[in-house]
């Protein structure tokens, strides 16, 4: 009688702990719950509609520019410079949101000392070599390929952050450039299985190379760009980051323009979009739609960073690679080896780690 007693007390415990259980798990939801609704109404609609659109222009206007540069090369464009030029010639696209800024928003322009300008000139230089990198890049790697080995630029952006402007690096951040180096060596050791027919195996190294240095690059002009901020203009608000990214844009654009002069490729664009498989109303949309989709993604990416936060713009990054690998898969037929596969899901490891690490105090881009 006794035993049967106990058992019934015991029966009555675990219920009990049970019941607390699932009712510490509904406090939870409710509790989340609660947070975004608060969050939502501490801002106005026309907030979360900028939002939005914003997180569209990184997931969709970024792989779509990628997957148009690959296009380019696929039926029968050549040039690196053409496709390098395309990626800074919409600069015009956010100095049209900016002036109406000043016009109607009260803003004025910040004051452009020499040392500020000549910050701008070296930025748009780097940016220009940048872009160039990732055209050689695009030119002999598949789509999916050279989107994972890009996002090793996340790695470089901690490296230099922390060299160049103190930012802080913590476990989970270390954990994460260990973890992104690790998946471009997976992808390294199977060069063979995504290599196209007609991509000799030194180009393919090179491709390989100028995309690593490419990442490399945009990661030190990310570092220096804060520096900028940090040194020269002490404030950041939207209308001062869009003034950077027209001045930057404008001066890669001169650059990359007379690299192109240099190298006559401009006259060589007629005879290009003759042969391009499609014809010539083809090339004309590649080109066009390359410009239009790179400068909203960098306006996206500029809009998460001041609507939201780096760590979102980190969240919405991670997603970007898979989705222009699965693109790219999907649209344009890429190889898909298991390594590739295993690679980005060590990417998204990683990238989930650079996330965790700059949620928890980090001082980080």
């Amino acid at each position: 009688m006794q035993e049967l007693l106990l058992e019934e007390e015991k029966m009555e415990q675990e219920s009990t702990g049970s019941g607390s259980s699932k009712f510490s798990s509904l406090q939870w939801v409710f509790k989340v719950k609660n947070m975004a609704w608060e969050a939502y109404k501490s801002k106005p609609f026309s907030h979360w509609v900028l939002l939005f659109l914003s997180s569209l222009g990184m997931l969709v206007a970024f792989p779509a520019s990628s997957l148009l540069s690959r296009v380019y090369f696929a039926n029968g464009g050549t040039s690196k410079w053409i496709i390098s030029w395309v990626a800074v010639a919409g600069w015009p696209i956010p100095a049209l949101i900016l002036f109406p800024m000043y016009l109607f928003h009260r803003t004025s322009p910040t004051p452009l000392s020499l040392q500020l300008f000549c910050s701008y000139v070296f930025l748009g230089f780097l940016s220009a070599a940048d872009n160039l990198m990732y055209a050689y890049a695009y030119a002999y790697l598949p789509a999916s390929t050279a989107a994972l080995l890009a996002s090793s630029s996340l790695a470089f952006s901690a490296l230099f952050g922390f060299w160049i402007v103190n930012n802080k690096l913590n476990a989970s951040v270390i954990n994460a450039i260990v973890i992104i180096t690790a998946a471009m060596t997976i992808i390294a050791l199977d060069s063979d299985s995504d290599r196209y027919p007609y991509v000799s195996n030194s180009q393919y190294i090179w491709g390989f190379v100028w995309d690593i240095l490419g990442s490399a690059l945009h990661g030190l002009i990310f570092a220096l760009s804060e520096w900028v901020f940090i040194k020269f203009l002490g404030r950041r608000s939207f209308h001062v980051v869009l003034e950077q990214q027209v001045m930057v844009s404008s001066c890669a654009f001169l650059f990359t323009t007379i690299g192109v002069i240099i190298n006559k490729d401009f006259q060589g664009m007629t005879s290009e979009a003759k042969t391009f498989k499609g014809g010539v109303t083809a090339y004309n949309l590649v080109l066009i739609w390359s410009v239009i989709t790179f400068q909203l993604g960098v306006l996206g990416a500029t809009g998460i960073l001041f609507l939201a936060s780096t760590v979102m713009a980190g969240v919405l990054n991670a997603v970007r690679v898979p989705v222009t690998s699965i693109a790219a898969v999907i649209l344009l037929n890429d190889p898909m080896s298991g390594f590739k596969i295993l690679s980005l899901v060590i990417t998204f490891w990683g990238f989930a780690s650079y996330i965790y690490g700059t949620s928890t105090g980090s001082k980080l881009p």
